[in-house]
């Protein structure tokens, strides 16, 4: 089998990340933009780091639909502090490209046009054109602020050969069962005293958190994007991932274990059979399709606690800037650039790639249901290995499962302080509702200092 250098297969896995993952009313920063107008002139674009194949067909083709206007990219990455201090120097880009979970904050501060005129100008529906979900996360106060792209759902990635050496069946991965989850989990937990040296199951706690949390019932904010990590329904969630960790020597020791994982090298935790499984998205099949001659998989979803499959996931997004000297430019390029077309001679781009690698397609998750399901049946085709067609089915079976973090102002900031609670109830050091509190109250902080003026 060809197998792809650690750099390579880092690229790869990355390459799905990046293009390389104020009110909206008549008097915004928007209200005097004619969207319809010819493109012509300058563009500047910037965040467009390490643009690989998927992320240079898209802009080839949309060079193409702009004509004449001449596009410069500043490929360095997206820096929060960076792009409020080039908003006050004047130094305005027409397009940037972030994460998703910043838009809100900065369509608060009236940094961000809405574009609901842009859509409307170049005939998008934004509810057509992507997942409710997606839209959800780009979305304040009724107007949209970014043209989104990517949306990788997590599952629960089986490694066979450790289910099938501790006689545990991929159904009894079922999230809205915990009690028959925890006894799948102990027949494959293995350690020395307190010390793992295989885990039944990788919850992966703070980097999937919200899966969890909102996965289990609860809510990060409200209707208007206020923080709600004080709900009461919020605990399940915790509560499960402190189960789960502490049937398996606890979160101190699960940590540990796993921050020493190989995650994109040729002893990942799934050839040298460290996990029996892991909480993963869409975009890491990639990666250990390399190892599948070492390897068995399958996945099963995530399941809510109905027992419905459920998904959440963040991904990246152009906006434009208040200010941009060219924004009927970037209107037309960030919408060709996430058109049907565009992500096509993306997928016809990355399945080459793959065959020359001697790789296999798992798809490319755009963020675009018609996108999605076009480049399925086009270049997703069986892989002569059942297990990893199973896994590649299963991400597209929850793909429109999905659910939005939720739109805030202080979007990032929930995150983190979500990521807190859930640390120092794992730890032991607060109770849960103790930790929710004290989350609530510091993202209140940062909403109420988002939201000012």
């Amino acid at each position: 089998m060809r197998k792809r250098s650690l750099a390579g297969v880092a690229a790869f896995a990355a390459s799905a990340l990046l293009l390389t993952s104020c009110s909206g009313g008549s008097d915004g920063p928007a209200a005097d933009v004619d969207f319809s107008s010819p493109p012509s002139g300058t563009l500047a674009a910037w965040g467009f780091e390490n643009a690989d194949d998927v992320g240079q067909s898209r802009l080839d083709y949309a060079a193409e639909k702009l004509g004449d206007v001449e596009v410069t990219l500043d490929a360095t990455a997206f820096d929060a502090q960076k792009f409020t201090t080039r908003i006050a120097g004047g130094n305005v880009p027409d397009v940037v490209q972030m994460d998703r979970r910043y838009v809100t904050t900065y369509a608060a501060q009236g940094l961000l046009m809405p574009l609901d005129a842009c859509f409307e100008a170049k005939g998008v529906n934004p509810t057509e054109r992507w997942y409710q979900n997606v839209v959800d996360d780009v979305t304040y106060q009724d107007a949209v602020y970014a043209v989104s792209q990517f949306y990788q759902p997590p599952a629960i990635l089986l490694n066979m050969n450790v289910l099938n050496e501790a006689g545990v069946t991929p159904e009894e991965f079922d999230t809205s069962n915990m009690d028959g989850l925890l006894a799948a989990v102990e027949k494959m937990y293995q350690g020395s005293g307190s010390t793992p040296t295989r885990l039944g199951f990788d919850p992966v706690a703070t980097g999937q958190g919200g899966l969890w949390v909102l996965g289990m019932g609860g809510q990060l904010t409200d209707a208007e994007g206020k923080p709600t990590l004080d709900d009461p329904a919020n605990a399940a969630g915790i509560d499960a991932l402190k189960r789960i960790t502490d049937t398996q020597g606890g979160y101190a020791a699960v940590k540990s274990f796993t921050d020493a994982f190989d995650t994109f090298g040729d002893a990942n935790q799934f050839v040298t059979n460290k996990v029996g499984a892991q909480v993963a998205n869409q975009w890491y099949p990639n990666v250990l399709s390399a190892y599948r001659d070492q390897i068995s998989l399958q996945a099963v979803p995530f399941r809510d606690a109905d027992g419905q499959p459920f998904s959440v996931a963040s991904g990246t997004a152009f906006v434009i800037p208040a200010g941009a000297k060219n924004p009927a430019a970037a209107c037309q390029w960030m919408t060709d650039l996430t058109s049907t077309d565009a992500w096509m001679a993306a997928g016809a781009a990355r399945a080459e790639t793959i065959e020359s690698k001697g790789g296999l397609n798992t798809g490319l998750f755009t963020g675009s249901p018609e996108a999605d399901e076009m480049i399925r049946s086009q270049y997703v085709t069986p892989t002569g290995d059942a297990g990893f067609d199973q896994v590649i089915s299963t991400y597209y079976d929850v793909v429109a499962s999905g659910r939005s973090f939720g739109s805030s102002p202080a979007g990032q900031d929930i995150q983190n302080e979500l990521n807190n609670a859930i640390t120092a109830v794992l730890l032991g050091d607060k109770t849960t509702e103790q930790a929710l509190a004290d989350a609530q109250a510091a993202a209140q902080r940062a909403y109420d200092n988002a939201t000012a003026g």
